[in-house]
């Protein structure tokens, strides 16, 4: 393939990190552009690129915008356009995560990495079932097997949460001091 223009270059990273179903790191990136065109591409480089990019979709005119989400680039509404994204996404949820999932869930999130049985002995209850289709809804993964007898499991929460939740790490996760709690439900400011 021809050597291509730089301008073509900032197109084809824009196209890669649209296209991808999550962040996408600047060494994959580099990886997938320098085997398709046969060129070495510094880090320098795709960085520039993507601060180019970046730049261009912060104009009002543009309903998403590039961010650094999970140590790679991603693109995602913009903050102003939560209320409609939220409603569509109500609106297409047929199955919502049942309360023992959720409380399952924020286990995993805020005790990782956990085992079952730390978790059943938190909830008080058995988890096989909730754990399972946690993994099957990709939300936790399995991270190894504990230092104890008998090696058991360890879950923790998957990018594809952090994706989801808009943050980089678990230590962005709200503090139980930030959690409101109103009529047995928790919500979550996102100010």
């Amino acid at each position: 393939m021809d050597e291509p223009a730089t301008a073509s270059i900032e197109q084809h990273i824009e196209a890669l990190i649209f296209a991808s179903d999550r962040s996408i790191s600047v060494a994959e990136i580099r990886y997938i552009i320098g085997l398709v065109f046969g060129l070495e591409f510094t880090e320098a480089m795709v960085l520039a690129a993507i601060q180019a990019i970046k730049e261009r979709y912060q104009v009002n005119s543009f309903a998403i915008e590039l961010i650094h989400l999970d140590e790679g680039y991603q693109f995602l509404t913009k903050r102003v356009y939560y209320p409609v994204i939220n409603q569509l996404q109500v609106h297409r949820s047929k199955k919502k995560l049942s309360q023992p999932a959720i409380e399952t869930l924020a286990i995993i999130a805020y005790k990782q990495p956990i085992t079952k049985l730390e978790i059943e002995q938190i909830r008080g209850v058995n988890c096989d079932y909730t754990i399972q289709k946690l993994l099957e809804k990709d939300l936790i993964k399995i991270v190894g097997k504990a230092d104890m007898v008998g090696r058991p499991i360890l879950y923790a929460t998957s990018t594809t949460l952090m994706d989801y939740l808009g943050i980089n790490s678990v230590t962005e996760l709200p503090q139980f001091n930030e959690v409101i709690v109103n009529k047995n439900e928790a919500s979550i400011p996102f100010d």
